[in-house]
């Protein structure tokens, strides 16, 4: 399932955080968000851990299932206050902590600079959109693997 580099912080999730259960934004959907990251990591020179630490966190800290706009940024409160479980460099630590914070709402077009990092992370949670009933857009989508993978699941 996940490997041992996750284990502590996982283990801290579940016993802080119920939506881990969660069939819609629990541990079955932060597994494939990292698969999805991943796959796009490795085609775009993503970060590979940055992607994995993201997977688990970005949405740990839902306080619901439906409208809860704030649980990205909690989710950095909570990687800031558990630092010392990430095995990341401070240059990832702030990547990580900002695809946790702008996954919901981060769109291509954006002023601010996608990097291949943000691009897997937020790609690899929208590619698992299907779990809701939703049909990923490639137009929301940030890498040319995932808008093929998107646009591939239209045909």
């Amino acid at each position: 399932m996940t490997e041992s580099v996750y284990s502590e912080l996982l283990d801290l999730i579940c016993s802080a955080k119920p939506i881990w259960d969660s069939e819609w934004h629990g541990i079955s959907h932060w597994e494939r968000v990292r698969e999805n990251g991943e796959l796009i990591a490795q085609s775009n020179g993503g970060n590979l851990k940055v992607v994995g630490y993201f997977s688990y966190l970005h949405d740990s800290c839902r306080e619901n299932e439906d409208e809860d706009p704030q649980h990205g940024p909690r989710a950095v409160e909570f990687a800031k206050k558990h630092r010392d479980v990430i095995d990341l460099n401070d240059d990832e630590f702030r990547v990580m902590c900002r695809a946790c914070s702008g996954h919901t709402f981060s769109m291509p077009g954006d002023s601010k600079v996608i990097n291949s990092t943000l691009a897997a992370c937020w790609d690899g949670d929208r590619l698992d959109l299907p779990r809701v009933g939703i049909t990923p857009d490639p137009q929301y989508l940030f890498s040319d693997l995932g808008k093929q993978l998107a646009q591939e699941a239209l045909l």
